[in-house]
């Protein structure tokens, strides 16, 4: 398996392990790392070798994910009259005015590390004031759809933040056909997964400043086999399936790449299989230790918006970089990683103040003129004009 965080990162073998509670008996190191100061990066298992006759049919007859393709010429220096083609979840915003609705299905993961309980579906009196983060969770603009979210200065309408952001995105087609395109997600919430690593594939870091002292470690190509070979599987009778998309959510606990030198990653989407299956992993944080960009939702914000707009991790750009996490140049849609680390404003729902990232347009990755809210080039108008020719 390979992920993309810019770069091409380590493999590691999908392992075969028990389906309920997850155990490793691996002896635990004592020695832990210090987390702060650790970068905060967001990361993408893109489908390898798919055959995109075989996803188109699947799509079209409800056996796959619902999906509509794009096609594109791209206007931007360096790229003029390129043509690009990809697929994003749903029906299309450029002409369809009506809803589509996807299932999310949210799995929370228990990790148990080192003598630690990393646990989204208990209460933490320290970092969250006695709530429970997976209610927090569900009371959030990522779920409840009650918001009524404007976009540099255009009112996209009430909904959920990833369908605000996909109307804001195609607003010049979407106000056009008389504003009623939705693309919708239906959250449902199955029971916890408990997983114990072990020292192999695990690690404690400590904090330093926090409401807690330490954060929990998973090494994200062992996790991804896990989840890749055992947990999605084991999710079938509850209804998880390549219609569908199972999402991960690790309470104050990040992933690192190989070894704890390389840490951290938020979250990251992938595709695998035939029929396709889509997926994400997630983590919720509640210290602030990288900062109010990963605060909270912020992160599954980042990953849902890339995974509605390149839900295979293979939508091809022009290239583009040299931004937010980006380092170099790539050449996929990933609407968040331009932004990383920069927020759309604030939403405040059952009295909690949630944290949302802010996405970079359609627009941005294949030239002028925007057909984004506001004629910009992002959710929050950080960028008023396209990326330029990347070097």
């Amino acid at each position: 398996m390979s992920f993309t965080v810019k770069t091409i990162l380590s493999a590691g073998a999908v392992l075969g392990l028990g389906i309920t509670v997850l155990t490793s008996t691996a002896r635990y190191a004592a020695a832990q790392e210090e987390i702060n100061g650790h970068p905060l990066v967001y990361a993408v298992k893109p489908l390898v070798g798919g055959d995109m006759a075989a996803i188109e049919a699947q799509s079209q007859a409800s056996t796959g994910l619902k999906m509509w393709t794009y096609s594109i010429k791209s206007t931007r220096t360096g790229s003029v009259g390129q043509a690009f083609k990809g697929k994003m979840v749903g029906n299309s915003p450029l002409s369809n005015k009506g809803t589509t609705t996807t299932t999310v299905y949210v799995v929370p993961l228990i990790f148990k590390i080192g003598g630690q309980t990393f646990n989204p579906t208990a209460a933490d009196a320290a970092c969250l004031a006695g709530k429970v983060p997976l209610t927090v969770l569900k009371k959030s603009p990522m779920v409840v759809g009650t918001h009524d979210f404007h976009i540099n200065g255009i009112d996209v309408g009430v909904g959920q933040y990833t369908d605000a952001f996909q109307r804001g995105n195609f607003w010049k087609n979407v106000s056009a056909n008389g504003g009623t395109y939705h693309n919708n997600l239906a959250y449902k919430f199955l029971p916890a997964v408990t997983i114990t690593p072990g020292s192999t594939h695990s690690a404690l870091f400590s904090v330093t400043g926090g409401c807690t002292a330490t954060y929990g470690g998973v090494e994200i190509n062992w996790l991804d086999g896990l989840i890749t070979g055992t947990i999605i599987p084991s999710l079938a009778p509850k209804g998880v399936s390549p219609t569908n998309i199972p999402i991960f959510m690790m309470y104050n606990t990040t992933m690192y790449i190989g070894n704890t030198s390389q840490c951290c990653v938020g979250g990251y989407h992938g595709a695998v299989g035939s029929p396709v299956q889509t997926y994400s992993p997630f983590q919720f944080d509640s210290v602030g230790i990288f900062g109010v960009g990963a605060e909270d939702v912020s992160i599954v914000s980042h990953e849902m918006a890339e995974w509605e707009d390149d839900p295979l991790g293979n939508n091809p750009t022009p290239a583009w970089g040299n931004v937010g996490q980006v380092t170099g140049c790539q050449t996929n849609l990933e609407v968040g990683d331009p932004l990383s680390g920069t927020n759309f404003p604030n939403v405040t729902l059952s009295g909690f103040t949630y944290h949302l990232q802010e996405l970079a347009f359609f627009s941005w990755f294949y030239g002028k003129p925007s057909i984004g809210a506001g004629g910009k080039f992002s959710d929050h108008g950080t960028f008023t004009a396209p990326q330029g020719a990347c070097m």
